[in-house]
């Protein structure tokens, strides 16, 4: 082996390395991202502190803080303020979910759906991540329509937030598990391939995917199977 081949070799290891440091640190930002995330729906529901941001008032709330939030992480990411922001989002991301969550408690199989809602969405994610390790096919290509898919899904739900309607519900919950198990792989795959070499935007891009899997899974169980008292 001549010098530029060992120079390559090693540079090639370097560059996996660092792919690998980006993988590692993404998955223990994101286990690290469910405890806020559960203790803000836990807060939520204990004090029904959501329960009155029905409609309008709640859809703004949500989107104001999810987009300041999201903004803030993209500006202080590369900082020592970036993991404390990026946890405080996904803190608020709980609060917004506590309304839904205790709704299906109000059934009376409620734990259960929540439990087949986080073991369905734990299984979207290792079915993406073990598709993400074997294709080898450039995926960034994908980015543009699933970007309109999901643009198109947001203004579907604000329109049903006014609307009500049951049926458009079951509908968007299924685009929304479609649509954003295929923006995991892609986000997987990004970091994979070393498209993404930030965690902590890589553990953005994982968390919106699991949350909004996850609370598709469980706008879909509530409705064709929770069982009243």
């Amino acid at each position: 082996m001549n010098e530029t081949q060992t120079i390559e070799t090693a540079w090639g290891l370097e560059i996996q390395a660092q792919r690998n440091r980006v993988m590692r640190n993404t998955y223990a930002l994101l286990a690290l991202s469910l405890l806020p995330t559960v203790l803000g729906a836990w807060l939520g529901v204990a004090t029904g502190i959501t329960q009155s941001m029905g409609g309008g008032l709640g859809l703004i709330v949500f989107l104001v803080g999810a987009f300041g939030f999201m903004y803030a992480i993209e500006k202080t990411k590369n900082t020592a303020a970036g993991v404390p922001v990026l946890l405080g989002f996904t803190f608020f991301m709980g609060l917004m979910l506590s309304r839904m969550i205790a709704m299906v408690l109000g059934f009376k199989n409620g734990p259960d759906l929540i439990m087949t809602a986080f073991a369905g969405t734990a299984g979207v994610f290792a079915l993406m991540a073990s598709l993400a390790s074997v294709i080898k096919r450039d995926l960034s290509g994908m980015s543009k329509w699933l970007f309109v898919g999901a643009l198109v899904l947001m203004v579907g739900g604000i329109v049903n937030v006014f609307v009500g309607s049951t049926a458009g519900m079951m509908a968007l919950s299924v685009a929304a598990i479609g649509i954003f198990s295929a923006y995991m792989l892609y986000d997987l795959k990004q970091i994979i391939d070393g498209g993404e070499t930030n965690y902590i935007s890589a553990t953005l891009a994982l968390y919106l995917d699991l949350f909004n899997i996850f609370q598709s899974l469980l706008a879909l169980l509530g409705l064709w199977g929770g069982e009243r008292d």
